[in-house]
């Protein structure tokens, strides 16, 4: 699938993604979290930034009018760093080991964008 973006490999690579996994999940709670991933990956394959760096996370917050800071302390807090752990635990009971991973109603797993359009197929069935 053509998706026409940017790539820049990164260095080093892999990079620590703790930090962008915290916020995501402020974001995704709070209604910008699709933006945000769409951004740290732009960020990091498209500009080769380092996203374990707080100073490229903030940046990309500040590109989508998001105050960094208090975003920032939100992402170290106990409750937020619990509530990732719980979200990990639960991809981790169902068997997912990699992003993107789709599970279809019937339990059928796929993984990886390039299985998108296999999941859909699968998804509506016969």
């Amino acid at each position: 699938m053509e998706l026409s973006l940017p790539f820049m490999r990164p260095e080093p690579f892999p990079q620590n993604s703790l930090l962008a996994a915290r916020i995501a999940l402020i974001g995704l709670a709070s209604g910008w979290g699709e933006a945000f991933c769409v951004e740290v990956f732009r960020a990091e394959f498209g500009e080769a930034g380092r996203i374990d760096d707080p100073a490229t996370i903030a940046d990309v917050l500040t590109r989508l009018d998001i105050a960094a800071d208090p975003v920032l302390a939100v992402a170290q807090s106990d409750d937020n760093k619990a509530r990732l752990r719980s979200q990990t635990e639960e991809a981790r009971r169902h068997g997912i080991f990699g992003a993107p991973t789709f599970i279809c109603a019937d339990g059928e797993m796929f993984w990886g964008n390039d299985r998108l359009e296999h999941a859909l197929l699968w998804a509506k069935g016969p």
